[in-house]
């Protein structure tokens, strides 16, 4: 039974955004709402309604209104959202130019900087007129391979004012995995930083830079921001310019906001890319941006009074979500580098310096935090703190009590889970509702997500398939080089004619929280009983002696057997002993099911670039099966141990 670990303050609920919008639906709808389930049911049983209030309450900005909210809320894909308006998203994310801070830059070689509103606007007028003047317009990718600093959104911003479409990578990234991106979409303009910090030790972007745009024949321009170096050499790069001689040194420009429809092309995002190519999702302006508003001033509460923080790259989605927080007006905090230099309470020590409200990161830095013994508040002063929000791979029950025992007991936790399929997600925080250990607190505002069983059925209590069975703005309008639609349509749609199968595991309790389970595509199957891997995660983290742990089922014997890799603690051996413990904590936690068959030790756990465990690779190589696109790895390397073990070769 999950535990209560949090509940709101009457105070606090009355004085969320949430709670403004449930009372301006009650207001505009006639309803007598008081609390966030009945709102939802609501919003998934009356699509069109919802999001017209949503469009009012978040103030999009449009040229032209639009003539009506969607054409068929039946239709899944191709839904046709809100024709007829014209709208610029750089615009809606550029509404404020005071002299309120906008973003905070803290990067690995201790420099801060601080741009303001004001000075953000500026800075996207002048890269807008020299873009414009590159020839960059609707139609164009411009792409960044930049860290998270200030330039990768004011470059961002500036691509879409003019009408483009934006897409990045983060430096760490090798050739070939830039190049399975970037060359697919072939981009006009590129921006890239001369190198990047890690761990203390400047890494040069431009040697990497210089060989990708050998194959890069669409490349025009290549505008580098120096980063690690003052005055970076930039001769060996063709078509190079710097940042500053690049950009207009005219004064007080307005940006001409190229005024487009709500599904013109804003992102082009990209899936892992272990088995093959990467997939290239094309995503609408309008689509992302009242999506992440609904997520980001609903249920992540978010206001002017914030400041923001996500620790992420700009290789995953959660920059381009924490990059929408500038159309609420908040502060946005950004940091680049490796979250545990100095030392592993870095960016606790960000936290209480820059007085962050939101602080965003993955479950993974939560469990290493945990591991390294830190207890970020017998240190740091938290004070100004009111929520975490943690996502990447699911939150176990221990990860949720460490947040309340050694981060804060007061704030909300808000474990949220979506995708980069559509920049957004399916079950995320609820500042009106308690937080359960393990629970995600609800389903999002109009997102008709179930737990599907095998006869394509919604249950509640039990494991299931993670659908969500009406369409939602922000969902691809098409993936790229897909002209009949069919890699889009196999991807989510193959399973339940009609319904998104995102290929999660989870279960649906009956208070509408959300467990998450696992992929579903690494589910297990011993003896024909699915369970997600999530649930061997949870019992395995709990061992102070494990550093990571990858869990598969092996085909053997005309049924499937669990095989749990470990990564061992420096200093600390898998023996006899170790073994037993793991698997009485298992068989007592879980069930006798979940046992492992096998238990070995590995050097490395792979993971994508941006830091998905990868099971099914683990067991394509286990199973003698070809892995496709080694360069999705962020460790690659660490694959090879996988083939012909000899434990696996016997009973």
């Amino acid at each position: 039974m999950a535990k209560m670990l949090w509940q709101p303050t009457t105070e606090r609920i009355q004085n969320s955004n949430m709670y403004r919008f449930m009372n301006f639906i009650n207001a505009k709808y006639g309803q007598a709402f008081t609390e966030y389930t009945p709102l939802h049911d609501w919003s998934v049983e009356n699509i069109a309604d919802f999001w017209a209030a949503l469009w009012e309450f978040a103030d999009i900005k449009a040229s032209v209104p639009y003539q009506q909210v969607i054409d068929d809320v039946t239709k899944m894909p191709g839904a046709k959202w809100f024709q007829g308006a014209r709208l610029n998203f750089a615009e809606n994310l550029l509404r404020y130019r005071d002299d309120r801070t906008a973003l905070i830059f803290r990067g690995e070689d201790s420099v801060r900087r601080e741009m303001t509103y004001a000075e953000l606007y500026d800075a996207v007028a002048r890269l807008a007129r020299s873009l414009r003047d590159a020839g960059v317009g609707p139609g164009d990718r411009v792409v960044g391979f930049m860290p998270n600093m200030p330039e990768s959104i004011v470059a961002m911003l500036a691509a879409v004012s003019a009408g483009a479409t934006w897409s990045s990578c983060s430096p760490d990234f090798g050739i070939k995995g830039v190049l399975d991106r970037f060359g697919q979409i072939k981009p006009k303009v590129l921006f890239t930083a001369d190198g990047y910090y890690f761990k203390g030790k400047p890494l040069d972007s431009l040697e990497r830079i210089a060989d990708i745009l050998k194959q890069l024949p669409s490349i025009e321009k290549v505008v580098v921001v120096p980063y690690t170096q003052t005055d970076p050499d930039i001769s060996a790069v063709s078509h190079a310019v710097t940042y500053a001689d690049f950009t207009s040194s005219a004064d007080n420009l307005e940006i001409e906001f190229e005024q487009l429809s709500f599904s013109h092309p804003l992102y082009i995002m990209y899936s892992s890319g272990t088995t093959g190519l990467p997939k290239c999702m094309v995503q609408s302006a309008g689509g992302v941006l009242v999506h992440q508003l609904k997520e980001l001033i609903l249920h992540t509460d978010l206001s002017r009074e914030d400041a923001i923080f996500y620790f992420t790259t700009c290789g995953w989605m959660m920059w381009n979500w924490l990059t929408t927080s500038l159309g609420v007006g908040a502060t946005l905090v950004l940091f680049d580098g490796n979250p545990f230099h100095p030392d592993p309470g870095a960016l606790w020590q960000m936290a209480q310096d820059e007085k962050i409200t939101v602080f965003g990161t993955s479950a993974g830095y939560l469990a290493a935090l945990q591991n390294a013994g830190v207890k970020p508040r017998e240190t740091y002063d938290l004070s100004s703190l009111r929520a975490v929000l943690s996502t990447g791979s699911p939150l176990p029950d221990e990860g949720f009590e460490f947040v309340y025992e050694q981060i804060k007991p007061d704030l909300q936790l808000a474990s949220i889970s979506g995708g980069s399929d559509l920049n957004g997600c399916f079950a995320l925080g609820n500042p009106m509702g308690p937080v359960y250990t393990g629970e995600l607190q609800c389903r999002g505002l109009a997102m008709k997500v179930f737990a599907f069983d095998d006869h394509g059925q919604p249950v509640v209590g039990e494991q299931g398939e993670l659908v969500c069975a009406a369409p939602f703005p922000s969902m691809p309008i098409y993936f790229w080089e897909d002209p009949d639609g069919q890699k889009y349509h196999n991807a989510y749609f193959d399973q339940y004619p009609g319904v998104w199968t995102h290929g999660d595991y989870v279960r649906v309790s009956e208070r509408g929280g959300v467990t998450m389970l696992g992929r579903s595509d690494a589910t297990l199957n011993p003896g024909g009983v699915r369970i997600g891997t999530a649930e061997l995660y949870r019992q395995v983290e709990q061992f102070e002696e494990i550093e990571d742990s990858v869990v598969i089922g092996q085909s053997w014997a005309n049924d499937i057997r669990v095989i749990l890799f470990v990564k061992m603690v420096p200093g600390h051996t898998l023996d006899a002993d170790m073994e037993a413990r793991i698997r009485a904590a298992i068989r007592t936690n879980a069930s006798p099911r979940h046992v492992p068959a096998k238990i070995i030790a590995v050097p490395d756990v792979p993971y994508t670039l941006n830091m998905k465990k990868v099971e099914l690779a683990v067991k394509k190589i286990v199973e003698g099966q070809a892995v496709l696109n080694k360069d999705a790895l962020r460790n690659p390397e660490s694959l090879d141990f996988f083939a012909n073990l000899p434990e696996l070769q016997e009973d």
